[in-house]
């Protein structure tokens, strides 16, 4: 019956012949197929490999998220109750192209501080992007289309997406030095060098807080003389702020180094995340603002901000902005924000203090000062990428093969066991 039924068809011209059907399938067939598959993400290939070990040992201090001290991930109580008031109560309609207007202007006040005279003279040109990834996107994107001989000065190391986002908007790349391995801290001095080397005029990456991989910051007095070298050179920053609250448990105090430009009359760039301090990674809510002359050139700048968006993705998702509205626009809640970004940034500063008083204890013969001498989530251990190997097939320990140590994955049940499978594999060198 089926046969009949496929030469009824064919006669009538609905199925193909052999040829056409040969010939469909190689057309089809040339146009992807010289695809290759894409190189695994380094830091989601870590992920996959611990979830496929048995042991019931594995430690991972690779992923880049928050943790209790269970291991477990975490929710917010402030977004609890922001969801709360959510539920049945507001509308899931279409935001405007530049996002919701509330999140936006608590996000400024949290960057630019509560009374910043900026705000008020409308000189800041914002809107809402899909976490700290989509505004320096957004913000790549802008640069190439109206300075188009600009580059971007970016640092070594930072976090491998930034080199991505913008490459894919084809802006030219620069590097300057930033961190210095033997002494696991910053490289002020090669840092303050290729600040005056660059050419007048030129963009720089400047991570706000707690860099990342390298949990090191420029201190209050070295964050003055950046912003100096900065006037002197006219360059202009971009400040990445990721960890706000969460490096410090402090909201200003991580803000410092972009108040710090702001009083020397530097106009900046800023991308705003909520995925680490309030804990919303997938609701994907940032904030990406300009700092213009006047509230006129603010005005033609988000203009052309949400027009880049539009084809982009149209407008930014409504939950992640109503969340991070309700908790900074209610008093209460932000209170209890401010006590729970505390309380996370405070357990991973006592898992820093607990992992190197744990390797001073086995009798380490190298100095592990620099675990509590940097901040935020990440430890850069200075271990070899063989070593981390080791730690993962001896061990079942699973990080980045250049030695990044997710704090946020230390707890007090592993923090022995991580000391001692360090020590184990850096206790030669």
């Amino acid at each position: 019956m089926a046969a009949i039924s496929r030469e009824i068809l064919k006669r009538r011209g609905i199925l193909p012949s052999p040829v056409m059907a040969t010939i469909g399938t190689r057309s089809m067939a040339s146009w992807f197929g010289h695809v290759e598959p894409a190189a695994k993400d380094p830091i989601l290939g870590v992920t996959e490999a611990f979830l496929a070990d048995p042991s019931p040992d594995k430690v991972n201090v690779g992923v880049g998220a928050y943790r209790d001290d269970n291991g477990k991930p975490v929710v917010l109580e402030c977004v609890r109750e922001a969801e709360r008031r959510i539920a049945g109560n507001l509308n899931m309609e279409y935001l405007p192209m530049g996002g919701s207007i509330k999140m936006i202007e608590e996000s400024l006040k949290l960057a630019y501080g509560e009374d910043s005279e900026l705000i008020k003279e409308k000189r800041i040109a914002a809107v809402q992007a899909l976490s700290g990834t989509g505004a320096c996107r957004l913000f790549a994107d802008f640069q190439k289309r109206f300075l188009p001989d600009t580059q971007i000065y970016i640092p070594i190391p930072t976090w491998a997406n930034h080199h991505n986002i913008w490459r894919d908007a084809c802006v030219p790349q620069r590097t300057f030095r930033y961190y210095h391995p033997e002494t696991k801290g910053l490289d002020f001095a090669s840092m303050m060098d290729d600040i005056k080397n660059a050419p007048n005029g030129s963009f720089f990456l400047l991570h706000a807080c707690a860099h990342n991989p390298t949990g090191v910051d420029p201190s209050e007095e070295q964050w003055r003389e950046i912003s100096y070298q900065f006037k002197v050179k006219n360059h202009f920053p971009f400040f990445d702020m990721a960890y706000q609250g969460f490096a410090s448990g402090d909201p200003n105090r991580d803000a410092k180094a972009i108040r710090i430009f702001l009083e020397d009359g530097h106009l900046i760039g800023c991308a705003q995340s909520y995925a680490k301090n309030m804990g919303l990674y997938g609701q994907r809510v940032g904030c990406l603002s300009i700092l213009c002359e006047d509230e006129l050139q603010a005005v033609a700048v988000k203009s052309q901000l949400q027009q880049l968006a539009r084809p982009m993705y149209s407008n930014p998702p409504v939950h992640g902005a109503l969340v991070v509205s309700i908790i900074l626009g209610d008093p209460e809640l932000k209170s209890l924000w401010l006590k729970e970004v505390k309380g996370m940034a405070d357990r991973i500063i006592g898992m820093r203090k607990a992992l190197r008083e744990n390797l001073e204890k086995l009798g380490s013969p190298l100095s592990w000062e620099h675990i509590t001498n940097q901040i935020g989530m990440f430890c850069y251990s200075g271990m070899t990428p063989e070593q981390v190997d080791r730690l993962t097939d001896e061990f079942h320990i699973y990080m980045t093969r250049n030695g990044r140590i997710s704090m946020a994955g230390v707890t007090t049940g592993n923090v022995g066991y991580l000391a001692n499978a360090i020590h184990e594999v850096t206790k030669s060198s």
